[in-house]
């Protein structure tokens, strides 16, 4: 089964996104809407940073959707509308729903709609064979009620009441042979608990009815004489009639026991998040027909698969801003079908995908200005709040305009934006970068992840953070905290070199502080303030100056083991 063409696209930024990120989703999202009219939906995969929710407030628009999987999953995989029975359903009536909508198995769940039990048609088959135990008398006892047995032969029930659904063990006994046969093979159980299933003979019938049986089924579509009638009503032993010749009608009682007698907890079923690639793994060798999908809170059934629902599974439909590489991608983007890429980033990282895609890499400040670009190409102009969005990610990934990374382009894009904004952009940017301290208002962890990229270079990996401030103050408070953070990064992420730029953008400068290999810190040749903190005097940019700068250091060292 392919995707549908209904199905969202979600257009979403890298992981630990920045302002350009959430922007670039979202004003690319409404692009895609203005110009193809798809059903575009900006998402993103990590918390927004305090200034880019004042951005959002500021243009009154909605937080991108948290999308922090993408990964085809068992709710992704399964098909919603079941037919599912009941604990009290009869074996028969299930049976007959597999047979009716071509089902080998069917879910049974409770009062709650949780699953209980996935009996199967090769199961339920088992019930009409024999058992295959020593004591022979052990195939004549059934669970069932009267109202079962009365619906599983379609009969009649003339007793002047209504058949009792009260599920009872009962013996099966056929009267097939004489009189005397008959009565000796009665004495064998308690006679309140036999049914006797008889045809056209009186004799037998008045018998049973005479011991006190607990049932008296009259086969082949016979009708009982008054008087035998009359003496089973006087003797309280309910009569069930039926067309079904005696062979048949006793199959048929013995398929009227619930389900629920029928039913084994020995079957594989999966929560809803379980991703497709566990799904595989634990169905490859498994001969359950349908798998169920349960809620992963509440245990309800979610829906059901089989196998061949594994074989085209649906996937996300996704468009990257802002990152062209899996490391930096959202969780699953390998598994989802990307339909393109927009970016201004260098190229790296292993993506691929399986059929060509729009892939737009411009060498400009922001993936705002490049998402400006596409609407000026198709004499199109984005609506107020969009453009208000576009302006915060072109002026914050270029410093408004005095980053390395400006390019002329950007200077002509921002004014065109910011009229349409309406907005004085010197004020506009004194608001968006006075919104908010990541070291004032975050933890230190969490302010290092705010905004942090992994790198591979020359077999050394490299994790750079990146946080703008309006002056250094409060990092000098948060330094020993900061120096922590970064150690924690070297060792649970597992990279040799991890460290934080921290951009003071009145006056265009930075402060590095580093972790991990001494071999990195000692090759850096900016002025060391104290140990494995530098100077980084004009350095504002990450893509720009300091990967760069840090590309050539690594390239000059002997790589780690």
């Amino acid at each position: 089964m392919s995707t549908a063409e209904s199905d969202p696209i979600y257009v979403i930024g890298h992981r630990n996104p920045d302002a350009d990120a959430i922007c670039s989703a979202i004003g690319y999202t409404a692009f895609l809407r203005a110009s193809r009219g798809s059903d575009a939906r900006a998402a993103c995969c990590g918390e927004m940073n305090t200034r880019t929710s004042w951005v959002l407030d500021y243009a009154k628009v909605d937080a991108p959707k948290l999308l922090m999987d993408v990964r085809p999953t068992a709710a992704t995989v399964c098909r919603k509308n079941v037919v599912t029975a009941r604990r009290e359903d009869t074996c028969l009536s299930v049976h007959r729903k597999m047979l009716a909508y071509g089902f080998r198995s069917l879910p049974v769940v409770d009062e709650e709609g949780c699953i209980v039990g996935m009996p199967s048609l090769q199961e339920l088959a088992q019930l009409f064979l024999p058992s295959e135990a020593s004591d022979e008398d052990a195939n004549r006892y059934v669970r069932t009620s009267e109202a079962n047995i009365v619906a599983a032969l379609d009969g009649t029930f003339p007793n002047g009441r209504e058949a009792r659904q009260e599920v009872e063990t009962r013996v099966l006994m056929v009267a097939g042979s004489s009189m005397g046969t008959t009565q000796t093979r009665m004495k064998r159980f308690p006679h309140s608990s036999v049914m006797v299933l008889v045809g056209d003979r009186p004799d037998v019938q008045e018998m049973a009815i005479r011991n006190g049986v607990d049932c008296l089924i009259i086969t082949g579509g016979f009708q009982v004489d008054d008087a035998i009638m009359a003496l089973a009503r006087q003797e309280d032993v309910p009569v069930i009639c039926t067309r079904y010749d005696t062979a048949s009608a006793a199959q048929l009682v013995r398929f009227s026991r619930p389900i629920a007698d029928a039913l084994h907890d020995d079957f594989q079923r999966f929560a809803a998040k379980t991703p497709l690639k566990e799904i595989l793994v634990q169905t490859h060798d498994s001969h359950q027909p349908l798998f169920p999908v349960v809620d992963d809170d509440s245990g309800k059934l979610m829906g059901v698969f089989s196998k061949s629902d594994l074989v085209d599974v649906p996937r996300a439909k996704i468009v990257l801003v802002d990152h062209n590489e899996f490391a930096q991608a959202v969780t699953g983007a390998d598994e989802a079908e990307i339909l393109e890429v927009i970016d201004h980033h260098r190229l790296s990282g292993n993506l691929r995908t399986k059929e060509p895609v729009r892939f737009i890499n411009e060498p400009v400040g922001s993936t705002s200005t490049i998402v400006a670009m596409m609407y000026r190409l198709r004499n199109l102009e984005p609506d107020r709040a969009t453009a208000i969005c576009l302006c915060a990610g072109l002026i914050s990934d270029t410093l408004n305009l005095t980053s390395p990374t400006t390019t002329s382009t950007d200077s002509e894009i921002l004014p065109w934006l910011a009229g349409i904004a309406g907005i004085d952009v010197a004020k506009f940017t004194a608001e968006f970068f006075s919104a908010g301290s990541m070291l004032r208002d975050k933890p230190a962890g969490a302010a290092l992840e705010s905004d942090r990229k992994e790198f591979e270079e020359n077999g050394w990996k490299l994790s750079i953070s990146q946080i703008e401030e309006l002056g250094l103050d409060e990092f000098w408070k948060q330094e020993g905290a900061l120096r922590d953070a970064l150690e924690n990064v070297v060792r649970q992420r597992g990279v040799h070199f991890a460290c934080l730029l921290v951009t003071d953008i009145t006056r265009h400068d930075s402060i590095l502080l580093t972790a991990g290999s001494d071999r990195v810190s000692d090759a850096i040749e900016y002025p060391e303030l104290k140990p494995k903190v530098f100077e980084l005097k004009g350095v504002v940019s990450r893509k720009k100056q300091l990967f760069p700068y840090l590309s050539r250091v690594v390239a000059k060292l002997v790589a780690p083991v």
